[in-house]
């Protein structure tokens, strides 16, 4: 028998002998992950916050804008400082979603800190509609963090309007530096790192992939 024969008769028989081992291993698996899905027996509106400088917040959340759209769910979103009207998520889920675009666009691009103020107070009477109201299912209140460190919206008053919030309704809260006191009352936290960023090295935003 040739020495390539016999090394492949030895690997053969090396990969069978995994099988079983592997075999064993995702039994114990699954048995610890089914009983930690029977024991996951609550069911309310979670609140999630999508924090961390990487780039990806407000993607995540508008996946789970669709997701909640093919589920037949009444969804309402309210960009706080964003002020853009032309980015592909509006213009596709804002056909089946009620979308709002409540800024005037970046504090250096605006100057203006009791012009902003007014808008954030303009755009949170809209998004506290929504949480006042069982009939939205998901509420996305993306950017709201930057109101709530500026300090341009009372951060009690909006902590007590999403702890008050009807017990079946979603919420997703994005932007960067979410403050300790949102995360505490968070059921779930994704904070996105930023490794490197296109825009870095001299890249523009692109529709499709930033807009």
């Amino acid at each position: 028998m040739a020495d390539s024969q016999r090394t492949a008769g030895k690997d053969s028989s090396r990969e069978q002998s995994k099988n079983p081992r592997h075999a064993a291993r995702m039994a114990k698996k699954k048995a610890v992950i089914d009983a930690a899905i029977a024991a996951a027996t609550d069911e309310h509106g979670l609140l999630i916050v999508i924090t961390g400088n990487g780039k990806g917040k407000s993607t995540s959340a508008f996946g789970t804008v669709a997701r909640a759209l093919g589920h037949g769910m009444k969804v309402g979103v309210v960009q706080f400082i964003k002020s853009r009207t032309d980015t592909g998520e509006e213009a596709f889920l804002g056909q089946h979603a009620e979308w709002h675009v409540t800024g005037d666009g970046f504090t250096w691009d605006t100057q203006n800190r009791e012009q902003d103020i007014a808008t954030a107070q303009r755009g949170w009477a809209i998004a506290a509609r929504m949480l006042a109201d069982p009939t939205y299912r998901l509420v996305v209140l993306d950017e709201l963090t930057y109101l709530l460190s500026y300090g341009y919206l009372d951060s009690d008053s909006v902590l007590d309007a999403l702890a008050q919030r009807p017990p079946l309704q979603h919420v997703i809260v994005t932007g960067r530096g979410a403050p300790d006191a949102l995360i505490e009352l968070a059921d779930t936290v994704s904070i996105i790192a930023d490794e490197k960023h296109a825009f870095r090295a001299g890249v523009k935003a692109q529709p499709g992939i930033d807009l």
